[in-house]
């Protein structure tokens, strides 16, 4: 040792600060990366059992979620920042790492979290949950990404729009590029469309519950929250919007199975089905692809209005027991069984309504699960479009003649929208079809911007409502 490391003093270790809102947002995100859950599951138990031991109040709860949400939104966005920043292949990075850095650029770059706070509350979470050597490379990593703000990065890291019109839009709006190619055919336009929509994917969606009809009514819901917590729906009539911040699991109403959490679009859904003219009887309803429950439990009460009964269907067991739980008290007739919508027990031309909500990609949902865009693959849509033409198939034998039936996804991807009505109604893989589209934009009365028709897609920039498809078929023969 030389005399100058002698005469050195050492600097006493400190043990790094525990801080819990950045360790909880930490496990959520290696919980999404490992288990491939979802935010919107891990999240709340992990707040609960903060709450419980007593590390959380309101704002520690508020700044987790942004932390965590934030986060895995633009996780493309910060990949391409982190990537400018490092001297290595991101796949090189471990991967509890990389959250460690994307959480940190959130602060830096999303958020109004001072430099030095971000920087130093990010390099302790490093030291606590990677130790001491990786700290100093995540220390490293973002004082160098502090050097800009998003906008001086995007310039550094995304392609010119004019070189590659599609890679830039991926890179500023956090897309994965397949999908950015596939949103833009299916809304046509030109940049401006495009990129509203983007950013919508991009923004926190609204809490909206529903009333269901002759159990709640959207003014209970109202005076409940109050002024400050509660707005009227934009075009359901059953729907109501609650503030930043609000509490669905609070009220009564929610509790008790009257109301319940549903997405406009979801709820235009089931009410335009219910709406659709109808000759002859109007007795018989089936949802057959009914799980979790939440159009289930509207349609079952609009049923119940006319004195019409509701079969529900779904194929996991498991997810038929919360459609279960989502119809109790129901006031009219209801049976609820797991079966499968593409080999049915039921007889064929047995009732006047069907909705077949199928299986899809979910890309009309990435407002909610902003994590599901970096699942998905364009191939997964290969493995969808068999089932969801089988299940549109089996719904028109299902329906009687002059009965309506609804096919509706959650995805505005065209290979699950359009394509696979007008294969079905072509007989592509099958026979022909005997039926008839019914124009849905009327049954969706004050909603703008519904397009030539007659089947409706709608969007989040442009309605406020999840990317919810819906093709309405009539039964001819």
């Amino acid at each position: 040792m030389s005399e100058q490391s002698r005469r050195r003093p050492h600097k006493p270790y400190r043990r790094p600060k525990q801080d819990p809102v950045r360790i909880l947002a930490f496990d959520a995100l290696r919980a999404v990366d490992e288990r491939d859950a979802y935010a919107n599951l891990v999240l709340p138990p992990l707040l609960r059992k903060a709450r419980e031991q007593g590390d959380f109040d309101n704002r520690d709860a508020a700044l987790a979620t942004e932390l965590v949400y934030g986060t895995l939104r633009l996780q493309g966005t910060y990949d391409a920042i982190i990537a400018a920043c490092v001297d290595r292949p991101l796949r090189e990075v471990d991967p509890p790492v990389l959250d460690v850095l994307a959480l940190g650029a959130h602060q830096l770059l999303g958020t109004r979290i001072p430099t030095h706070a971000a920087v130093s509350a990010s390099v302790e979470l490093a030291r606590v949950v990677l130790g001491d050597g990786r700290a100093k490379f995540v220390n490293a990593v973002l004082r160098k990404i502090s050097q800009h703000d998003l906008d001086g990065w995007l310039e550094r890291v995304a392609p010119p729009y004019e070189e590659d019109a599609e890679d830039h839009l991926a890179v500023v709006h956090s897309h994965p590029r397949w999908i950015v190619s596939a949103l833009w055919d299916a809304l046509g336009g030109g940049r401006a469309g495009i990129e509203d929509l983007l950013e919508a994917d991009n923004e926190r969606p609204e809490v909206t519950l529903v009333a269901r009809p002759g159990r709640a009514t959207t003014d209970e819901l109202l005076d409940l929250l109050g002024d400050d917590s509660g707005l009227p729906g934009r075009w359901s009539p059953y729907a109501v919007r609650l503030a930043e911040g609000g509490e669905p699991g609070a009220l009564d109403p929610v509790r008790e199975g009257r109301a319940g959490v549903q997405d406009e679009g979801s709820q235009l859904v089931a009410i335009a089905l219910a709406n659709a003219p109808l000759d002859g009887p109007d007795q018989r309803w089936l949802d057959g692809c009914a799980g979790p429950g939440g159009k289930a439990a509207l349609l079952g009460a609009l049923a119940a209005g006319r004195g019409a009964s509701l079969l529900a269907s779904e194929k996991q067991t498991h997810r038929a027991r919360l459609v279960q739980r989502a119809l109790e008290g129901n006031p009219g007739p209801y049976q609820v069984i797991a079966a499968d919508g593409t080999r049915p027990p039921w007889q064929p031309g047995s009732f006047d309504r069907v909705l077949v909500d199928v299986p899809c990609s979910g890309l009309g949902a990435l407002r909610r699960r902003p994590e599901a865009r970096w699942r998905r693959r364009p191939e997964d849509l290969d493995a969808f479009g068999p089932l969801q033409r089988a299940l549109l198939r089996e719904a028109l034998r299902a329906v009687r003649v002059g009965g309506v039936v609804g096919y509706a996804t959650c995805s505005p991807h065209l290979a699950e929208t359009r394509v696979v009505v007008e294969d079905v109604l072509k007989g592509r893989g099958g026979a022909p079809a005997e039926a008839e589209w019914v124009d849905a934009r009327p049954l969706m009365p004050g909603v703008p911007a519904l397009g030539d028709g007659p089947d409706v897609q709608l969007w989040p920039h442009l309605h406020g409502t999840d990317a919810m498809y819906l093709a309405l078929l009539r039964r001819t023969a």
